[in-house]
């Protein structure tokens, strides 16, 4: 088989524009987005593990290990069934903390940007392998295909066409934890095409060189025996430590970690993928043998290049386009995710690590612009490892060399994740004796000639063992025993121990409660603005804001913690975790004061909310009762709230909430005197106080009058994070049931005094009386008689008054009949008017009557008359010069009422609910006694009445209506003067 170069370049550039169009399909919503974003998308993007390797290595190391080929598709499997204690622990990390490298974990874990650096050297030097066997792939298949030495030059091209399209739709976003869903598109399509090249390239093998199973087992069986037996056979040993390469390969290499953890829809999604991508895997691995029997039946000649056995299974042009259309799709997509994952590798921790940003007009353009460039040189450093080194090695020491390197990796990432005692020194100790073992043996001697050094344990391996078998049992052996070693006898920092705890598998973070430079969110722009620009600044803030729900007023300090967290998580996303680091705690610092720092409560109880779920045994037992016990603060019904040392609230429960009207949301983590008055002052005294209870505190909530009382604990003790807890009780109640128990006291001893005061009064009454009366018979001046008759009515009215405060002083039982008399309320009215225009006072008031004739009520004249007296005289001296009083009278439903209306000032609030209590008055001292509303109301409950008071009346703005309601006077009940008798 053989075609000419341009129908080999124009079938690669054919299917990366189709590559293209692809991704601007997805990119202007062609593609919905219920497919871009389904799980199996995810799936198939994970499938970027089968690399060019599992279309020509897997063949290559098939023909050399047998069935040892396996262990390529088997060790990811088994990373990926492992994920719910292994993967999901490390996505819960990197979605936390906004980490999109494993560099960045590295930096972050060992709060180390050293520790970030190296990872990245490493993974540089471990991938450049790798990137060199996708560029071989497509130049040997290239020169296999059309039988010439072109090769390089198209693999070249095509490599521009790679890098192009890794620009185009991996760059568009500034932080690298964005979501690429156009490019997880395109990738899902190349895991697509690649499995169907495999598949159909098996079922040719099968069915078009076998003719069929049963073909295939007559030629195993015959001519095929012996070649089977001629392949070498992996040992145990050898095979379990391939397994274990490729173990690690899965979630280690830089692509592939991206794709897994930065690019990773859910935890469920990522769960879903530990059957899934062991599916594809398997309908990848089961061509590989049929490939390279069908070649082996086929070829007259030992096969010199077994990797690209594909091509000479069946001379038909199109098997071989098939192979290098499979091949093209897997380097391309692999090249794509491993530019993406080194430049930003790159950038955050060897760029701006040794070039920190400045405050510059365009940040993100400038990231953008330094990713673009470093993605393309990525591409283009596998086409010159090609070049270079490539054309002289085959694919199985080049995949080895990738994957021994990446593995170095590994103890440090399982310390990470189960060994919270680990360190930086013990981390980048171990990291590098494993490198330099891995570079000396299997890296330098791929570029030049140089001898094994022997090392201490070199005896212990059998020595007939391929060096990639040792190298790899001795680097990873002096990588653990130095990182267990050294941890073990080194300091471990507090960052690096508030670090661990964060990666644990068990982690429940426990922040700490410091107080911060930065007091408003305001402050937050201003000092970023010095290291990422105003509009930089301003963006990422807002960013967090939002993403925490918060607002632009926000001043707790709990909130603005959290704030800071967000910002240097974000910034984690933009620039890597050790320069996002620098920039927080250089530009938002905490403000160590000598107050002793404890753990932030509030935040790990949040923590803790979420984590429920994953607790088991124990943990799951100890939480239950830790919810038990906050409920039963929670719903306490006593008001109840916690201060930490520095005065910064921790708890606000359900019964203060009501008190108070603030919820807990809005002011837990704030500081004490930062709370709406009266509460400051109220706690402040509280805690100030020596444990002893405060009785009884005034406090104004609600427009009403409260009083409260306060007891408060210290919360010390061995085991005690400090601060204090404050009870608050509504006595409000009781203090009311109080006064008025002391009122009764208090009018019991004035009705004392009121019937001493009535019986002394009422002997001088009585002698008035009596010469009122004996002054009729002593003249025959009208007005003389007409004063006579006054002074009687008078004396009349006092000796009611007096019989009233009698009946007063003894509890309010009856002292008069019920009444019966039928009275007409204009006449009252106008004896009332009458009786008030005597008085002097007030003679700039206009009273004004207007209460129809013929309004008949069942009742006493002369006690009824005293009642509007008083109303008249009140509303009188409510009034303000040149006022108006009306007298008003009226029928509703068989009930007269009867209204005094003023347009005075009203009545006070304050008096309002208590307006009819003896000794009531708003009036100054010595002008009233408070008894004239509390008599009128007895005196109309004696007839069988009620009192409205409106205070404005409906329909004005201002003054008092007070609206006397009084059982009509039957007619049937009139007893007549005079009948006609028949008698």
């Amino acid at each position: 088989m053989s075609v000419d170069v341009t129908s080999v370049l124009l079938l690669g550039v054919g299917y990366l524009a189709l590559l293209f169009g692809c991704g601007i399909a997805v990119e202007r919503g062609w593609v919905p987005v219920r497919i871009t974003r389904h799980p199996a998308v995810y799936t198939l993007a994970l499938g970027v593990y089968a690399s060019a390797w599992a279309i020509y290595g897997s063949i290559e190391l098939a023909a050399n290990a047998g069935f040892g080929y396996l262990a390529y598709y088997l060790g990811p499997a088994g990373a990926f069934l492992l994920a719910p204690v292994l993967l999901v622990p490390i996505q819960r990390i990197t979605r936390t903390y906004q980490l999109a490298s494993l560099a960045d974990l590295f930096a972050f874990r060992f709060r180390s940007r050293w520790a970030g650096t190296l990872v990245t050297l490493v993974s540089l030097l471990a991938v450049l392998p790798l990137l060199g066997i996708q560029v071989k792939t497509l130049g040997e298949a290239i020169n296999t295909m059309t039988h010439s030495h072109m090769g390089p030059e198209v693999s070249l091209l095509l490599c521009v066409m790679i890098a192009a399209f890794a620009v185009f739709f991996g760059a568009r976003h500034s932080h690298l934890h964005a979501r690429h869903d156009t490019l997880l598109a395109a990738i899902a399509f190349e895991s697509i095409v690649k499995l169907a090249a495999m598949l159909t390239l098996g079922a040719v093998a099968l069915w078009g060189v076998f003719e069929g199973p049963q073909h295939l087992q007559q030629w195993l069986a015959s001519e095929g025996h012996a070649l089977q037996s001629q392949t070498p056979k992996l040992e145990p040993a050898h095979w379990r430590t391939l397994l274990l390469l490729f173990f690690a390969a899965a979630f280690l290499m830089p692509h592939l970690f991206h794709i897994t953890f930065a690019e990773s829809l859910s935890r469920h999604t990522l769960l879903q993928a530990s059957w899934t991508l062991p599916l594809f895997l398997l309908l990848m691995a089961l061509p590989v043998p049929l490939i390279w029997w069908a070649a082996q039946a086929q070829a007259d000649a030992p096969i010199t290049l077994p990797a690209y056995a594909a091509y000479v299974i069946h001379s038909h042009p199109w098997v071989g386009a098939l192979a290098f259309v499979g091949g093209l799709a897997a380097a391309s997509g692999t090249m794509i995710m491993i530019s993406l994952a080194l430049s930003g590798m790159v950038l955050n921790h060897i760029v701006l690590v040794a070039s920190p940003p400045e405050a510059r007009t365009d940040l993100y353009g400038w990231l953008r612009w330094l990713r673009r460039g470093l993605i393309v040189a990525v591409i283009i450093s596998g086409w010159l490892f090609y070049t270079g080194v490539g054309h002289h090695q085959a694919l199985t020491p080049l995949g080895l060399a990738a994957f021994v390197g990446m593995a170095q990796c590994l103890p440090g990432m399982l310390a990470l994740l189960y060994w919270p005692g680990a360190n930086r020194n013990g981390m980048i100790a171990g990291l590098l004796a494993g490198v330099f073992i891995w570079l000396w043996g299997l890296w330098l001697p791929l570029f030049v000639t140089i001898p094994v050094p022997t090392l201490p344990f070199t005896p212990l391996i059998p020595p007939e063992s391929p060096l990639w078998y040792q190298v790899t049992l001795l680097s990873l052996a002096a990588n653990i025993v130095l990182l267990i070693t050294v941890s073990l006898f080194s300091r471990t920092s507090e960052g690096e121990k508030s670090a661990s705890e964060a990666c644990s598998v068990d982690a429940v973070i426990r922040s700490k409660r410091l107080p911060l430079e930065a007091a408003t969110v305001e402050d937050f722009t201003t000092h970023l603005a010095q290291a990422l620009g105003d509009e930089a600044a301003r963006r990422e803030v807002d960013r967090a804001l939002k993403a925490l729900h918060i607002n632009h007023q926000e001043r707790r300090p709990y909130a603005l913690r959290r704030l800071r967290d967000r910002i240097q998580a974000n910034l984690s996303g933009l620039m890597g975790p050790s320069v996002a680091r620098d920039i927080v705690d250089r530009y938002l610092p905490y403000r160590h004061d000598d107050a002793p720092v404890t753990d932030d409560i509030h935040f790990v109880e949040s923590r803790l909310e979420a984590y429920r779920s994953r607790l088991t045994g124990l943990a799951r037992e100890l939480d239950g009762l830790r919810r038990h016990h906050r409920q039963t603060l929670t719903h306490l019904p006593v008001g109840l709230c916690v201060f930490g040392d520095d005065s910064e609230l921790l708890m606000w429960n359900q019964a203060l909430a009501e008190l108070s009207g603030i919820s807990g949301d809005s002011v837990i983590g704030s500081r004490r005197d930062s709370l709406p008055e009266p509460w400051p002052t109220l706690l402040g005294r509280a805690l100030e106080s020596d444990n002893a209870p405060l009785y009884k505190q005034p406090a104004h909530l609600h427009g009403r009058d409260y009083f409260l009382t306060l007891h408060k604990a210290d919360l010390s003790g061995h085991d005690s994070r400090g601060g204090s807890v404050v009870l608050i009780e509504d006595h409000s109640e009781m203090k009311r049931l109080e006064d008025e128990l002391v009122h009764a006291a208090r009018l019991a001893s004035i009705g004392q005094l009121a019937a001493g005061v009535a019986h002394e009064i009422g002997n001088p009454i009585t002698g008035i009386s009596s010469l009122a009366q004996n002054l009729r018979y002593d003249t025959d001046d009208p007005a003389l008689l007409e004063t006579a008759d006054h002074i009687q009515t008078l004396t009349q009215r006092v000796t009611k008054i007096v019989n009233s405060l009698v009946g007063f002083a003894h509890g309010g039982r009856q002292s008069v009949p019920l009444p019966s008399e039928p009275v007409d309320l204009a006449t009252i009215s106008e004896d009332a008017l009458h009786l008030i225009h005597l008085a002097r006072s007030g003679e700039d008031v206009t009273l004004t009557h207007d209460c129809p004739a013929g309004i008949v009520v069942r009742g006493d004249a002369q006690r009824l008359i005293q009642v509007m007296v008083n109303l008249l005289s009140n509303a009188r001296d409510a009034s303000t010069p040149h006022g108006h009083v009306v007298i008003s009278a009226g029928v509703e439903d068989a009930t007269a009422w009867w209204q005094v209306r003023d347009d005075g000032h009203g009545i006070d609030p304050s008096v309002r609910d208590r307006l009819f209590e003896p000794f009531t008055t708003t009036k100054p001292a010595g002008e009233g006694t408070g008894l004239g509303l509390s008599l009128a109301y007895q005196i109309i409950t004696e007839h069988q009445g009620r009192i409205d008071v409106a205070s404005p009346p409906p329909d004005h703005s201002r003054g008092t209506a007070i609206t006397l309601w009084l059982p009509l006077y039957q007619q049937d009940d009139i007893t007549p003067h005079g009948q006609d008798s028949d008698c």
